[in-house]
């Protein structure tokens, strides 16, 4: 991540810096991302660039974690405007994503990295560290809908439920005439997620556990 030298440039200069950085990673797929280009758009001589950077990867992780926080902000907001049901919050976010989010900034350079960069982890680009960003969340999740309380129970249902809508979001973002069927496959899914699979005193393998134990 960034050095303190970088966090005491003055806002302007980081800035500047920063831009020049997400222009080259929008403009090229990660491994052809030059420090030279950034330096030069930046205004600042090379060996400055490793006063605040390890190298391009240090740099493009800080990048990708300014993302994740935004999207956390989002994840945040969409749940406190669904009443804190997990489920419509997914539907929400996919929704907020693909078809309105800030077509300034976040949107298209989420978008661009993703098209330079296909074999991306788009759960890890989005997401990170499932612990840290689940955190500011789980206050906001009604646990009345939840057969299980304990936060290790809901982080996963969380984890769950963005598993199923990361490459939603994917394709319609790459593919937007599929966006209204990737919305219809997607709430499918989640209502399996939210109501299982099996019909009712029809799982087996509950049935099998309870004999085990």
């Amino acid at each position: 991540m960034c050095t303190e030298t970088f966090l005491r440039l003055p806002e302007e200069k980081r800035g500047r810096f920063l831009e020049a950085a997400w222009g080259e990673f929008t403009r090229v797929k990660f491994s052809d991302a030059s420090i030279n280009q950034i330096v030069r758009h930046a205004g600042i001589p090379r060996g400055s660039f490793y006063q605040y950077f390890a190298d391009k990867e240090d740099l493009f992780a800080y990048l990708l974690q300014s993302v994740r926080e935004q999207f956390v902000q989002l994840f945040a907001r969409l749940l406190e405007e669904n009443g804190g049901d997990i489920f419509q919050m997914q539907l929400a976010v996919y929704d907020r994503i693909s078809q309105e989010m800030d077509p300034g900034q976040l949107r298209d350079r989420f978008i661009q990295v993703l098209l330079l960069n296909p074999g991306m982890d788009l759960k890890q680009l989005i997401i990170g560290d499932p612990d840290a960003s689940a955190a500011p969340l789980i206050g906001k999740i009604d646990l009345s809908m939840l057969r299980r309380k304990d936060p290790a129970f809901v982080r996963s249902t969380l984890l769950l439920t963005s598993v199923v809508v990361m490459p939603a979001v994917m394709d319609s973002l790459t593919c937007p005439e599929r966006r209204t069927e990737r919305r219809r496959e997607m709430e499918e899914q989640l209502e399996i997620i939210r109501d299982g699979a099996c019909r009712k005193g029809m799982c087996p393998w509950k049935e099998h556990k309870r004999r085990k134990v």
